[in-house]
């Protein structure tokens, strides 16, 4: 027999039942003859007891005495993947020798664990600032920077970078209220308009104070330029330049400006200029860096691409699906709007989301029948991904905001 101990627990196997699996740890011990390469395989040995010492989980190894004795090796639901696999490589035993069905409810338990640990590490990386305070050791104006790098990036930092985190999400909100009145024709008039345009440009200069800052205090620019939400500033001030750029092409021909802003609505420069203004809406996202839902949401939507993209698949399925079946028993219909499959396409898209406006209605009876077959298959294809997601959502917010 062989005697071990394992974590302070003895086992006795029978040197006959061990020398069957010769490439396994206590295979070699039982079949090696040279006491110094028994030695290598253990931890300590005892001469008056006779027993080989390994300092192992016992609890696990029931599990390996078990296999010895019976050519099975059972695996337990209640075990943590990683350690049971680390302790079956020590001792030499391959994961083929349990049975199927078990072996296959534990790969998808390993498979479950990676998929957490990686979340976690993603989640993690999600909150860790792009810079941290010992990046700026040893740098020109280190001392400097890192306390302009904590005055923005750090709100938990101090009570000014808290103020400044405020003072950010204010004057985006400032920004996106003025862009909305800037359209109402009362704040069109010249008194309006002046009011809008300081106010934008209150704004602009607040956004590129704070951009130029973040560059000044970053650690490294390559870095600073990768950033997703660095991409995001930019966009937020560059269309306040682009749009004085544009309005002063020409500063010496005053009166073209004038007939120019006069037919804004057909010119090309016009409509460019108010795709331009329009952008200012993106400045909006800007609240993300402090907004702990937002960010849960961009980081759902990243991990649930593949639902969400097999969603989009299934609604131009039913898009195409629908609309050919709507033509094929509207199309004889007098005055139908059902007049080819691509015009049918839109109401197809309508029914499939519930929303229904009612533009488009079938006239027959057999299109009333795949209307409604339309809406049916439309709730039950809205209802599949969103319980998906929203779990995802509420446990991801929950992991960001205890990590915060």
């Amino acid at each position: 027999l062989l005697n071990i101990n394992v974590g302070g627990k003895l086992f006795q196997i029978a040197i006959k039942v061990a020398a069957r699996y010769p490439i396994t740890r206590l295979g070699k011990l039982a079949l090696y003859t040279d006491p110094m390469k028994r030695l290598q395989l253990c931890d300590d040995y005892s001469v008056q007891k006779n027993e080989y010492f390994f300092d192992r989980d016992p609890s696990i190894f029931h599990y390996i005495f078990h296999f010895y004795r019976s050519g099975v090796l059972w695996i337990m639901d209640e075990m943590c993947p990683s350690n049971f696999v680390e302790e079956i490589e020590y001792w030499g035993i391959h994961l083929k020798y349990s049975q199927r069905c078990c072996r296959i409810l534990f790969e998808e338990k390993q498979d479950e664990l990676s998929e957490y640990l990686k979340i976690q590490k993603e989640l993690e990386a999600e909150l860790e600032p792009l810079d941290s305070a010992e990046h700026f050791e040893g740098k020109f104006l280190g001392r400097f920077r890192k306390m302009i790098w904590n005055l923005i990036e750090n709100p938990y930092s101090s009570v000014p970078a808290k103020i400044i985190a405020v003072m950010s999400s204010f004057f985006v909100l400032i920004s996106i209220v003025g862009m909305t009145l800037s359209t109402v024709e009362e704040m069109k008039h010249k008194t309006g308009k002046m009011w809008m345009e300081q106010m934008e440009m209150i704004c602009a200069i607040f956004f590129t104070s704070e951009y130029l800052m973040r560059l000044i205090s970053s650690s490294s620019f390559k870095n600073f330029l990768r950033a997703a939400f660095n991409a995001v500033d930019l966009v937020a001030i560059l269309p306040f330049y682009i749009q004085i750029l544009f309005e002063n092409l020409d500063e010496a021909d005053t009166l073209y400006h004038e007939e120019l802003h006069k037919v804004e609505n057909v010119s090309k420069l016009g409509k460019v200029l108010k795709l331009i203004k329009l952008m200012r809406i993106f400045r909006i996202l800007k609240l993300a860096r402090h907004s702990t839902g937002l960010r849960a949401f961009g980081f759902t939507m990243r991990q649930c691409y593949q639902q969400v993209c097999c969603l989009f698949l299934f609604i131009a399925m039913g898009v195409f699906t629908f609309s050919a079946l709507m033509h094929s028993v509207e199309h004889d219909v007098p005055g139908t709007n059902f007049t080819s499959i691509p015009y049918a396409w839109w109401w197809a898209a309508v029914s499939l989301s519930t929303v229904g406006y009612g533009d488009t209605v079938p006239d027959t009876l057999l299109g009333r029948v795949v209307a409604f077959g339309c809406i049916s298959f439309g709730i039950i294809l809205n209802g599949m991904p969103i319980s998906i997601l929203y779990n995802k959502f509420s446990d991801y917010y929950a992991k960001l905001k205890a990590h915060e």
